[in-house]
Order: structure tokens, then sequence, then C-alpha cells
């Protein structure tokens, strides 16, 4: 049986369209509100068809020392097409958090699947 991480991909997001783009500070205070962006196409435009899309993005943070990450947000992009054939794909959210770890992102094209990413968050 397969484990679902088997079908995870990552890249370079400056030459593949696919992988999620963790837009947030290296450091911060402890408990300090800062904002995290998710994007996807900085380098290379995404299709916003309704052939050919992303259709979530699942963010997700691992304190050090935690046996699990915790989910910090869920942005969805329903509207295939009915715009121009290239959309941003943003998410946006404000996060305070008390401990270092790692922020993990996917993101889901219905033709090429699941890919992921991931950035290093040191608390001061």
């Amino acid at each position: 049986m397969k484990s679902f991480g088997e079908f995870l991909q990552s890249g370079d997001w400056k030459g593949e369209k696919h992988v999620p783009i963790i837009h947030a500070p290296e450091k911060v205070e402890s408990g300090e509100a800062f904002g995290l962006k998710v994007t996807i196409g900085d380098a290379v435009g995404h299709p916003n068809t309704l052939e050919h899309h992303i259709k979530w993005f699942k963010v997700f943070f691992h304190g050090e020392g935690d046996k699990f990450p915790v989910e910090l947000a869920n942005f969805t992009f329903d509207a295939h097409g009915e715009l121009d054939n290239v959309t941003d794909y943003v998410g946006m959210t404000q996060v305070k958090l008390a401990k270092s770890g790692t922020v993990y992102a996917m993101s889901y094209c219905n033709i090429h699947g699941v890919w992921e990413n991931s950035k290093e968050i040191t608390i001061e």
C-alpha cells in the first residue's frame, strides 16, 4: 500500500509553476503576528481554465518537538475560466507562533497532482 507522501511532488518554484511559495519572515518574536502568504506562479504563471487549474492550498505548521503538525489555513479556488486564462493564486492569513518550526504548504493541480514546499521559521 502506498502512503500519501509518495504522491507529493516538489521542485524549484522559479522553474516549476505548481510549487507553492511561502512568503513569511525567517525570524519573528514569540507571539508577534506576522503575515503568511502562499502563492504559485510568481515566476511562471499557472493557467486557470476548466481543463487546467489549481484547486486548493493547504498550510500546516510543525513546531519543534511537536508530534504532529497543525493546520494553519486552507484556501480554495473555485472559479475556473470565468476570467482570463491566468489567475494569480494567492492565500493570505495572519499567524502568531510561540516556538520555532516549519511551515509546510501544499497545492493541488487537477492535472499535475499535489505539490509541496516548506520554510523554517525561527522564534526569538
